[in-house]
Protein backbone atom coordinates (compact mmCIF):
# COMPACT_ATOMS: atom_id res chain seq x y z
CA UNK A 1 0.00 0.00 0.00
CA UNK A 2 1.32 3.23 -0.58
CA UNK A 3 1.20 6.54 1.50
CA UNK A 4 1.54 6.63 5.41
CA UNK A 5 -0.29 4.37 7.41
CA UNK A 6 -2.46 6.52 9.52
CA UNK A 7 -2.25 5.76 13.32
CA UNK A 8 -5.23 6.14 15.49
CA UNK A 9 -5.05 3.70 18.32
CA UNK A 10 -4.69 5.19 21.68
CA UNK A 11 -1.10 4.39 21.99
CA UNK A 12 2.18 4.31 20.91
CA UNK A 13 0.52 7.98 19.63
CA UNK A 14 2.36 10.11 16.58
CA UNK A 15 6.03 11.20 17.70
CA UNK A 16 5.96 14.82 16.47
CA UNK A 17 8.75 15.61 13.71
CA UNK A 18 10.94 17.58 16.31
CA UNK A 19 10.42 15.01 19.06
CA UNK A 20 11.64 12.14 16.39
CA UNK A 21 14.56 14.41 15.34
CA UNK A 22 15.60 14.79 18.94
CA UNK A 23 15.38 11.39 19.67
CA UNK A 24 17.95 10.44 15.98
CA UNK A 25 21.05 11.58 17.62
CA UNK A 26 24.81 10.07 18.53
CA UNK A 27 24.89 7.79 21.24
CA UNK A 28 26.51 10.12 24.19
CA UNK A 29 28.10 9.39 27.48
CA UNK A 30 25.32 9.15 30.41
CA UNK A 31 28.37 10.00 32.61
CA UNK A 32 29.83 13.27 30.93
CA UNK A 33 30.13 16.21 33.73
CA UNK A 34 28.02 18.58 32.39
CA UNK A 35 24.74 15.73 32.14
CA UNK A 36 23.44 17.27 35.20
CA UNK A 37 22.64 20.96 33.32
CA UNK A 38 20.44 18.42 30.99
CA UNK A 39 18.73 16.43 33.46
CA UNK A 40 18.18 18.26 36.77
CA UNK A 41 15.99 20.97 34.76
CA UNK A 42 14.03 18.47 32.97
CA UNK A 43 13.09 16.77 36.27
CA UNK A 44 11.84 20.25 37.51
CA UNK A 45 9.96 20.77 34.13
CA UNK A 46 8.13 17.26 34.33
CA UNK A 47 7.06 18.45 37.57
CA UNK A 48 5.25 21.05 36.22
CA UNK A 49 3.20 18.34 34.13
CA UNK A 50 2.24 16.43 36.93
CA UNK A 51 1.57 19.79 38.85
CA UNK A 52 3.60 19.20 42.04
CA UNK A 53 5.77 21.13 43.52
CA UNK A 54 6.64 18.94 46.52
CA UNK A 55 6.51 15.94 44.95
CA UNK A 56 9.80 14.14 43.41
CA UNK A 57 9.63 13.23 39.61
CA UNK A 58 11.20 9.50 38.86
CA UNK A 59 12.21 8.35 34.91
CA UNK A 60 12.40 4.32 34.96
CA UNK A 61 13.49 2.77 31.46
CA UNK A 62 10.12 0.79 31.20
CA UNK A 63 6.45 0.90 30.37
CA UNK A 64 3.66 2.07 32.48
CA UNK A 65 3.74 -1.32 33.70
CA UNK A 66 7.43 -1.11 35.22
CA UNK A 67 5.68 2.37 36.95
CA UNK A 68 2.88 0.60 38.34
CA UNK A 69 5.35 -1.97 39.50
CA UNK A 70 7.68 0.53 41.35
CA UNK A 71 4.48 2.42 42.92
CA UNK A 72 3.12 -0.45 45.06
CA UNK A 73 6.90 -2.41 45.91
CA UNK A 74 8.41 1.14 46.61
CA UNK A 75 5.15 1.77 49.36
CA UNK A 76 3.77 -0.84 50.46
CA UNK A 77 4.22 -4.14 53.07
CA UNK A 78 3.39 -7.97 51.53
CA UNK A 79 0.25 -8.18 52.80
CA UNK A 80 -0.87 -4.96 52.90
CA UNK A 81 -4.34 -4.21 52.17
CA UNK A 82 -5.28 -2.00 49.09
CA UNK A 83 -8.76 -0.59 47.31
CA UNK A 84 -9.07 -1.11 43.81
CA UNK A 85 -12.06 -1.42 41.19
CA UNK A 86 -12.10 -3.48 37.87
CA UNK A 87 -13.75 -1.76 35.47
CA UNK A 88 -11.49 -2.01 32.68
CA UNK A 89 -8.58 -4.23 31.27
CA UNK A 90 -6.19 -1.74 32.47
CA UNK A 91 -7.60 -1.85 35.92
CA UNK A 92 -8.02 -5.26 35.75
CA UNK A 93 -4.01 -5.49 35.20
CA UNK A 94 -3.29 -3.30 38.01
CA UNK A 95 -5.23 -5.29 40.37
CA UNK A 96 -3.68 -8.56 38.79
CA UNK A 97 0.37 -6.99 39.66
CA UNK A 98 -0.83 -6.46 42.99
CA UNK A 99 -2.23 -10.05 43.55
CA UNK A 100 0.69 -10.75 42.34
CA UNK A 101 2.82 -9.11 44.84
CA UNK A 102 1.00 -10.77 47.65
CA UNK A 103 -1.13 -7.41 48.22
CA UNK A 104 -4.53 -8.00 49.75
CA UNK A 105 -6.61 -6.61 46.85
CA UNK A 106 -10.53 -5.34 48.10
CA UNK A 107 -11.52 -4.84 44.35
CA UNK A 108 -14.96 -3.46 43.81
CA UNK A 109 -16.48 -4.93 40.41
CA UNK A 110 -17.72 -2.85 38.40
CA UNK A 111 -19.73 -2.54 35.14
CA UNK A 112 -17.59 -1.88 32.18
CA UNK A 113 -18.04 1.55 30.47
CA UNK A 114 -18.44 3.20 34.40
CA UNK A 115 -15.82 4.86 35.99
CA UNK A 116 -14.31 4.62 39.60
CA UNK A 117 -16.61 4.04 42.29
CA UNK A 118 -16.35 7.46 44.50
CA UNK A 119 -19.48 6.87 46.62
CA UNK A 120 -19.04 2.83 47.40
CA UNK A 121 -15.40 2.98 47.42
CA UNK A 122 -16.18 6.34 50.68
CA UNK A 123 -17.97 3.77 52.66
CA UNK A 124 -15.91 0.94 52.70
CA UNK A 125 -13.15 3.86 53.72
CA UNK A 126 -15.52 4.82 56.37
CA UNK A 127 -16.16 1.28 57.70
CA UNK A 128 -12.47 0.80 57.59
CA UNK A 129 -12.12 1.83 61.08
CA UNK A 130 -8.66 0.12 62.01
CA UNK A 131 -7.22 2.04 58.62
CA UNK A 132 -6.04 -1.32 57.51
CA UNK A 133 -6.55 -0.02 53.78
CA UNK A 134 -3.24 1.13 53.14
CA UNK A 135 -4.00 2.40 49.22
CA UNK A 136 -6.58 3.19 47.49
CA UNK A 137 -5.68 2.71 43.21
CA UNK A 138 -7.67 4.58 40.86
CA UNK A 139 -7.12 4.24 36.93
CA UNK A 140 -7.88 8.00 36.16
CA UNK A 141 -8.29 7.10 32.17
CA UNK A 142 -9.68 3.12 31.45
CA UNK A 143 -7.96 3.18 28.01
CA UNK A 144 -9.78 -0.54 27.27
CA UNK A 145 -12.92 1.49 27.75
CA UNK A 146 -12.37 5.23 27.11
CA UNK A 147 -14.09 6.29 30.51
CA UNK A 148 -12.36 8.98 32.32
CA UNK A 149 -12.59 9.10 36.26
CA UNK A 150 -12.78 12.16 38.47
CA UNK A 151 -9.75 11.98 40.44
CA UNK A 152 -10.37 15.18 42.20
CA UNK A 153 -13.73 14.04 43.60
CA UNK A 154 -12.29 10.51 44.95
CA UNK A 155 -9.74 13.08 46.74
CA UNK A 156 -12.78 14.54 48.08
CA UNK A 157 -14.62 11.22 49.03
CA UNK A 158 -11.34 10.21 50.90
CA UNK A 159 -11.00 13.03 52.75
CA UNK A 160 -14.92 12.97 53.51
CA UNK A 161 -13.95 9.39 55.68
CA UNK A 162 -11.13 10.71 57.32
CA UNK A 163 -8.80 7.95 55.51
CA UNK A 164 -4.94 8.29 55.62
CA UNK A 165 -4.65 5.68 53.03
CA UNK A 166 -2.48 6.44 49.91
CA UNK A 167 -4.09 7.52 46.85
CA UNK A 168 -2.03 6.46 43.64
CA UNK A 169 -3.35 7.32 40.19
CA UNK A 170 -3.07 5.28 36.60
CA UNK A 171 -2.45 8.15 34.72
CA UNK A 172 -0.79 6.45 31.53
CA UNK A 173 -3.41 7.70 29.52
CA UNK A 174 -4.52 10.62 30.97
CA UNK A 175 -1.27 12.62 32.37
CA UNK A 176 -0.37 15.39 29.81
CA UNK A 177 -3.84 15.22 27.45
CA UNK A 178 -6.25 16.03 30.36
CA UNK A 179 -6.12 17.73 33.77
CA UNK A 180 -4.09 16.34 36.24
CA UNK A 181 -3.27 17.95 39.38
CA UNK A 182 -1.14 16.32 41.41
CA UNK A 183 -0.78 18.68 44.35
CA UNK A 184 -4.25 19.70 44.74
CA UNK A 185 -6.30 16.46 44.49
CA UNK A 186 -3.58 14.89 47.23
CA UNK A 187 -2.72 12.26 44.95
CA UNK A 188 0.45 10.20 46.22
CA UNK A 189 1.85 7.91 43.55
CA UNK A 190 0.95 8.78 39.83
CA UNK A 191 2.03 6.63 37.22
CA UNK A 192 2.40 7.43 33.22
CA UNK A 193 4.16 6.13 30.16
CA UNK A 194 6.62 7.89 27.20
CA UNK A 195 4.09 6.55 24.62
CA UNK A 196 0.62 8.27 25.16
CA UNK A 197 0.42 12.30 26.32
CA UNK A 198 3.95 12.41 25.96
CA UNK A 199 4.50 11.95 22.50
CA UNK A 200 7.20 9.44 22.59
CA UNK A 201 8.35 5.80 21.65
CA UNK A 202 7.26 3.35 24.22
CA UNK A 203 10.36 2.92 27.01
CA UNK A 204 9.95 5.21 29.63
CA UNK A 205 7.53 4.60 32.87
CA UNK A 206 7.30 8.59 33.68
CA UNK A 207 5.91 8.72 37.45
CA UNK A 208 5.98 11.34 40.52
CA UNK A 209 5.93 10.72 43.85
CA UNK A 210 4.15 12.64 46.85
CA UNK A 211 6.42 13.35 50.26
CA UNK A 212 4.08 10.63 52.51
CA UNK A 213 4.74 8.26 49.50
CA UNK A 214 8.66 8.94 49.60
CA UNK A 215 8.08 8.66 53.53
CA UNK A 216 6.77 4.64 53.05
CA UNK A 217 9.21 4.05 50.70
CA UNK A 218 11.73 4.61 53.59
CA UNK A 219 10.28 1.79 55.67
CA UNK A 220 8.18 -0.62 53.09
CA UNK A 221 9.78 -4.29 53.42
CA UNK A 222 8.69 -5.33 49.64
CA UNK A 223 12.26 -6.95 47.96
CA UNK A 224 12.95 -4.57 44.89
CA UNK A 225 16.05 -3.44 43.17
CA UNK A 226 15.56 -2.29 39.55
CA UNK A 227 13.33 -0.14 40.54
CA UNK A 228 13.98 1.21 44.07
CA UNK A 229 13.13 4.55 44.62
CA UNK A 230 16.46 4.98 47.21
CA UNK A 231 18.84 4.29 44.42
CA UNK A 232 17.29 6.77 42.16
CA UNK A 233 16.82 9.26 44.82
CA UNK A 234 20.27 9.11 45.88
CA UNK A 235 21.78 9.62 41.85
CA UNK A 236 18.97 12.04 40.37
CA UNK A 237 19.91 14.67 43.34
CA UNK A 238 23.43 14.89 41.34
CA UNK A 239 21.75 14.61 37.79
CA UNK A 240 22.68 11.30 36.84
CA UNK A 241 21.05 7.52 37.28
CA UNK A 242 21.97 4.12 38.96
CA UNK A 243 22.03 2.74 35.52
CA UNK A 244 22.79 3.33 31.89
CA UNK A 245 19.32 5.64 31.06
CA UNK A 246 18.18 5.60 27.44
CA UNK A 247 19.56 9.09 26.28
CA UNK A 248 17.48 8.86 23.17
CA UNK A 249 14.45 8.71 25.02
CA UNK A 250 15.71 11.59 27.46
CA UNK A 251 16.30 13.96 24.97
CA UNK A 252 12.94 13.51 22.95
CA UNK A 253 11.12 13.41 26.34
CA UNK A 254 13.16 17.07 26.86
CA UNK A 255 11.82 18.09 23.17
CA UNK A 256 8.41 16.62 23.96
CA UNK A 257 8.37 18.32 27.45
CA UNK A 258 9.38 21.78 25.51
CA UNK A 259 6.47 21.30 23.04
CA UNK A 260 3.60 20.97 25.99
CA UNK A 261 4.69 23.62 28.62
CA UNK A 262 4.92 26.21 25.16
CA UNK A 263 1.67 25.21 24.24
CA UNK A 264 0.17 25.19 27.88
CA UNK A 265 -1.44 22.76 29.77
CA UNK A 266 -4.62 24.48 29.84
CA UNK A 267 -4.53 24.58 26.00
CA UNK A 268 -3.93 20.98 25.56
CA UNK A 269 -6.05 20.14 27.64
CA UNK A 270 -8.61 22.25 25.70
CA UNK A 271 -7.66 20.83 22.16
CA UNK A 272 -8.15 17.45 23.48
CA UNK A 273 -11.44 17.70 24.27
CA UNK A 274 -12.06 19.74 21.32
CA UNK A 275 -10.67 16.81 19.39
CA UNK A 276 -12.65 13.93 21.03
CA UNK A 277 -15.96 16.02 20.87
CA UNK A 278 -15.77 15.47 17.33
CA UNK A 279 -15.30 12.09 17.53
CA UNK A 280 -18.08 11.73 19.39
CA UNK A 281 -20.23 13.72 17.13
CA UNK A 282 -19.40 10.95 14.66
CA UNK A 283 -20.27 7.66 16.88
CA UNK A 284 -23.91 9.70 17.16
CA UNK A 285 -24.52 10.63 14.10
CA UNK A 286 -23.47 6.78 12.70
CA UNK A 287 -26.16 5.77 15.19
CA UNK A 288 -23.61 4.14 17.46
CA UNK A 289 -23.02 4.23 20.94
CA UNK A 290 -19.56 4.73 23.19
CA UNK A 291 -18.94 2.32 25.69
CA UNK A 292 -18.69 4.90 28.51
CA UNK A 293 -22.46 4.78 30.14
CA UNK A 294 -22.84 8.24 30.79
CA UNK A 295 -21.08 11.47 29.19
CA UNK A 296 -19.70 12.21 32.66
CA UNK A 297 -17.46 9.14 31.90
CA UNK A 298 -16.68 9.94 28.40
CA UNK A 299 -12.59 10.30 27.57
CA UNK A 300 -10.78 12.84 26.10
CA UNK A 301 -8.38 10.46 25.05
CA UNK A 302 -10.10 7.43 23.50
CA UNK A 303 -13.24 6.90 22.49
CA UNK A 304 -14.09 2.94 22.49
CA UNK A 305 -17.10 2.66 19.86
CA UNK A 306 -19.33 -0.45 20.39
CA UNK A 307 -20.35 -2.19 17.01
CA UNK A 308 -24.16 -3.18 16.72
CA UNK A 309 -25.19 -6.74 17.85
CA UNK A 310 -24.57 -9.25 15.20
CA UNK A 311 -21.39 -7.40 13.93
CA UNK A 312 -17.74 -8.24 15.11
CA UNK A 313 -15.61 -5.30 15.75
CA UNK A 314 -12.47 -6.77 14.87
CA UNK A 315 -13.82 -7.28 11.21
CA UNK A 316 -14.15 -3.55 11.27
CA UNK A 317 -10.01 -2.97 12.77
CA UNK A 318 -9.21 -6.24 10.33
CA UNK A 319 -10.84 -3.92 7.25
CA UNK A 320 -9.39 -0.83 8.33
CA UNK A 321 -6.14 -1.72 8.80
CA UNK A 322 -5.73 -3.96 5.64
CA UNK A 323 -7.91 -2.14 3.26
CA UNK A 324 -7.47 1.43 4.15
CA UNK A 325 -4.12 1.66 6.26
CA UNK A 326 -5.80 2.73 9.09
CA UNK A 327 -4.37 1.67 12.64
CA UNK A 328 -7.96 1.48 15.08
CA UNK A 329 -7.39 0.12 18.83
CA UNK A 330 -9.32 -3.50 19.44
CA UNK A 331 -11.52 -3.91 22.68
CA UNK A 332 -10.07 -6.29 24.98
CA UNK A 333 -11.16 -9.08 27.27
CA UNK A 334 -15.00 -8.79 28.03
CA UNK A 335 -15.16 -6.09 25.22
CA UNK A 336 -13.42 -8.22 22.21
CA UNK A 337 -15.05 -7.75 19.55
CA UNK A 338 -17.68 -5.96 20.91
CA UNK A 339 -16.16 -2.27 20.48
CA UNK A 340 -13.25 -0.21 18.37
CA UNK A 341 -11.14 2.51 19.34
CA UNK A 342 -9.89 5.64 17.76
CA UNK A 343 -7.43 7.04 20.11
CA UNK A 344 -7.22 10.78 19.78
CA UNK A 345 -4.47 11.93 22.09
CA UNK A 346 -1.12 13.54 21.50
CA UNK A 347 0.00 15.14 18.24
CA UNK A 348 -3.39 15.64 16.98
CA UNK A 349 -5.66 18.41 14.43
CA UNK A 350 -8.91 18.17 12.87
CA UNK A 351 -7.51 16.76 9.09
CA UNK A 352 -5.53 13.79 11.18
CA UNK A 353 -8.62 12.70 12.74
CA UNK A 354 -10.75 13.04 10.13
CA UNK A 355 -8.80 10.71 8.19
CA UNK A 356 -9.68 8.04 11.12
CA UNK A 357 -13.64 9.15 10.77
CA UNK A 358 -13.91 8.39 7.70
CA UNK A 359 -11.33 5.09 7.30
CA UNK A 360 -13.29 3.97 10.29
CA UNK A 361 -16.89 5.03 8.68
CA UNK A 362 -16.00 2.88 5.40
CA UNK A 363 -14.56 0.02 7.36
CA UNK A 364 -17.87 -0.27 9.36
CA UNK A 365 -19.89 0.14 6.11
CA UNK A 366 -17.35 -2.86 4.03
CA UNK A 367 -18.18 -5.15 6.64
CA UNK A 368 -21.53 -4.74 6.69
CA UNK A 369 -22.82 -1.98 9.30
CA UNK A 370 -25.68 -0.21 8.39
CA UNK A 371 -24.27 2.87 8.27
CA UNK A 372 -24.95 5.89 6.17
CA UNK A 373 -22.17 6.87 4.17
CA UNK A 374 -21.01 10.26 5.33
CA UNK A 375 -22.69 10.53 8.09
CA UNK A 376 -19.89 10.52 10.52
CA UNK A 377 -17.87 12.29 8.54
CA UNK A 378 -20.22 15.36 8.12
CA UNK A 379 -21.07 15.36 11.74
CA UNK A 380 -17.44 16.11 12.98
CA UNK A 381 -16.71 18.56 10.24
CA UNK A 382 -19.49 20.51 10.98
CA UNK A 383 -18.39 20.73 14.37
CA UNK A 384 -14.60 21.11 13.87
CA UNK A 385 -14.97 23.96 11.59
CA UNK A 386 -17.92 25.83 13.21
CA UNK A 387 -15.85 25.50 16.56
CA UNK A 388 -12.51 25.41 14.90
CA UNK A 389 -12.00 29.26 15.55
CA UNK A 390 -12.61 29.25 19.47
CA UNK A 391 -9.69 27.00 19.56
CA UNK A 392 -7.11 29.19 17.61
CA UNK A 393 -8.49 32.40 19.95
CA UNK A 394 -7.16 29.98 22.88
CA UNK A 395 -4.19 28.78 21.38
CA UNK A 396 -3.31 32.52 20.19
Amino acid sequence: MTGTKCLFVPGPTNVPEDVRKAIDMPMEDHRAPDLPQFTLPLFEDLKKIFKTQSGQVFLFPASGTGGWEAAITNTLNPGDKVLASRLGQFSHLWIDLCQRMELDVEVVECEWGTGVPAEEFGKRLAADTNHEIKAVLATQNETATGVQSDIGGLRATIDAANHPAMLYVDGVSSIGSVDFRMDEWGVDLAVSGSQKGFMLPAGLAIMAASQKALEASKTATMRRCYFDFKDMIATNATGYFPYTPPMSLLRGLRASVDRMLNEGLDNIFARHNYHAEGVRRAVEAWGLTLCAKETKWQSDTVSAIVVPDGHDANAVIQRAYHRYGLSLGAGLSVVAGKVFRIGHLGDLNELMLMSAIAGAEMAMRDVGIPIEAGSGVAAAEEFYRLNGADMEMAAE
